[in-house]
Formats: structure tokens, C-alpha cells, sequence
């Protein structure tokens, strides 16, 4: 479990664990039916909150998912003075949340954008929503990753600062509570997902690099 998780839910127990017992010293439903309700609450932001181990997949070329959750869109698009496919994946509540770097390589260009709080399911999320970007640069490309805040996550987390190195699928940061990463990448990528596909981060294939297919 992410640290985080022990702040958020700790006082959920102790709170609920206190209703459970005011119930259970004074006669009537109202305590325990707070309890009750209290103590799932709590379980439900422990469970979201919970930061599996992966499998990482080896081998040359590979670009894993940045994130857990359903892909919504792909599709090509400008990115500075070069093109980029970029692939979202919108991130449920009942997802995982720790993002993970899809290459290994040096942190670049972290960015932190100030913007709205858009359904992060919705296309105009990449370009108008709050979001921290940053680039992975690797030994033959670089991937650029956004992680996107959306109507209820107003919280991005990103552990690691400019310079430093990243192994793919490390864990880099998270968003709290529900959003959208988006991942872009070279048009010479093949990609191997489609909207509709479920991803995890760091275990998943994204897309492979040509050079290392030939």
C-alpha cells in the first residue's frame, strides 16, 4: 500500500472502530449503522490506495502502460515540432493509482499545468484539464506521460525530480481518487492496444519500438 493510504484511512478506522463502540455500550441502531458505514468507507480508500507488486516484461523496445485502467482514445496528434501518437487511459476509482514509468531512462521536462477539472473520460481532458507532464528519455526515443486530474482527483503526486533515472515500470507517482494518463510516443511505435482494452501499469505492453522489431 502506498503511504498515503495509512493517512487517509487510519482515521477512518479509529473513527469508525469509535462508533462501533458507543453502539455497542448504548442500546440503538444509530452507532452501529454509523459504524458500519464508516468503517466500508474506509476499506474502499484502503483498497484504492493499494499498490500491487508487477511483473515487468523484458525485452528490447518494449513501452508498458504508465497506468491501470480502460484505454479511451487513440489517436495522432501535433506535439511541439513533431508529431506523437498518444494513447489516454482513464483511470476508475476502483483502479489502481500508482503510475509507473513505461521506459527506462532520465527524468526530463517536468511540468506542472495549472488548467480545469474536466470528466478525465472525455477527450478535451488532455488539453484542458490540470496535469503534470513529464519525459522519460531513453537510449533510442523518449516517451512523454501526462497525468491527468479529473472532476474528483484535484491531487497529482510525482515522486521523482529532473535528472534522475527511471527503470521501466518503476513507480514515478500517483493520482488520487479517479483520472486519466495519457502516454505519447513516437509514430513509428506499433502500437499493441486499442480503445476498449483494460491496462496495468507496468505489466502491460503499450507498444514496441520498429527499430527493435527489425
Amino acid at each position: 500500500m502506498v503511504k498515503e493510504g495509512y493517512w487517509y484511512g487510519l482515521p477512518l478506522v479509529l473513527a469508525g472502530g469509535g462508533l462501533l463502540g458507543f453502539g455497542l455500550v448504548w442500546p440503538g441502531k444509530f452507532f452501529l449503522f454509523a459504524a458500519a458505514l464508516v468503517l466500508i468507507f474506509a476499506l474502499l480508500v484502503l483498497n484504492f490506495f493499494r499498490d500491487p507488486d508487477r511483473i515487468i516484461p523484458t525485452g528490447p523496445g518494449l513501452i508498458v502502460s504508465p497506468a491501470d485502467g480502460r484505454i479511451v482514445e487513440v489517436r495522432e496528434e501535433g506535439e511541439g515540432d513533431r508529431s506523437r501518437l498518444r494513447v489516454s487511459i482513464f483511470m476508475s476509482p476502483l483502479d489502481v493509482h500508482v503510475n509507473r514509468s513505461p521506459i527506462t531512462g532520465t527524468i526530463q521536462n517536468v511540468t506542472y499545468r495549472k488548467g480545469s477539472f474536466h470528466m478525465a473520460s472525455e477527450p478535451v481532458a488532455s488539453v484542458e484539464n490540470e496535469q503534470n507532464v513529464f519525459t522519460v528519455g531513453g537510449a533510442a526515443d523518449e516517451v512523454v506521460v501526462k497525468q491527468i486530474a479529473g472532476v474528483l482527483a484535484r491531487r497529482i503526486v510525482f515522486w521523482k525530480k529532473p535528472g534522475e533515472r527511471a527503470e521501466r515500470g518503476e513507480r514515478v507517482g500517483m493520482i488520487k481518487f479517479g483520472s486519466r494518463v495519457d502516454i505519447l510516443v513516437s509514430p513509428d511505435v506499433n502500437l499493441c492496444v486499442q480503445v476498449g482494452h483494460r491496462v496495468r501499469a507496468g505489466s502491460s505492453v503499450i507498444g514496441i519500438t520498429r527499430a527493435s522489431t527489425t
